[in-house]
């Protein structure tokens, strides 16, 4: 059921109650038929109990939003086992999936790096800035004297 039709079928409030009563957000199921159509990798009320851990309690995650995070992790699985295949042992170690999923893990450590260098370069054209002005003042203070 829409959000609006969640609206319009809201009974009206009865004397005595706040004419604005909070609405439950209600989330759209993906159910098992749907799952098996999708040919989704994982059950998606896993995947919606792990975003709910870190989600607001007041988020609602709608159905497409379930299938692509469902998809996305099926394709991450199926990136990170494409590389350990590419291990020529038969037996896959600790070690080695460390060692597949580090791009992943170091993006994180990439974008931070990535900021400070950002806020550096700014702190490095403030200074410019500043020397621009400096100089500019003497120019024009040898022109006039």
């Amino acid at each position: 059921m829409s959000e609006e039709a969640q609206l319009e079928n809201q009974p009206e409030p009865v004397e005595g109650q706040p004419a604005e009563a909070k609405i439950e957000p209600v989330e759209e199921e993906v159910s098992e038929e749907e799952e098996a159509k999708e040919k989704l990798p994982f059950p998606t009320a896993t995947i919606v109990r792990l975003m709910r851990a870190h989600l607001d309690k007041d988020k609602i995650i709608k159905k497409d939003v379930k299938i692509g995070m469902n998809k996305w992790l099926g394709g991450l699985v199926a990136r990170v086992s494409k590389d350990l295949n590419k291990i020529p042992y038969t037996t896959l170690h600790l070690h080695e999936f460390r060692e597949s999923i580090k791009v992943y893990l170091e993006l994180q450590e990439f974008y931070k790096e990535k900021e400070r260098i950002l806020a550096h370069l700014d702190a490095i054209k403030k200074d410019i800035q500043r020397l621009e002005r400096d100089l500019g003042k003497e120019e024009e203070g040898q022109l006039v004297g």
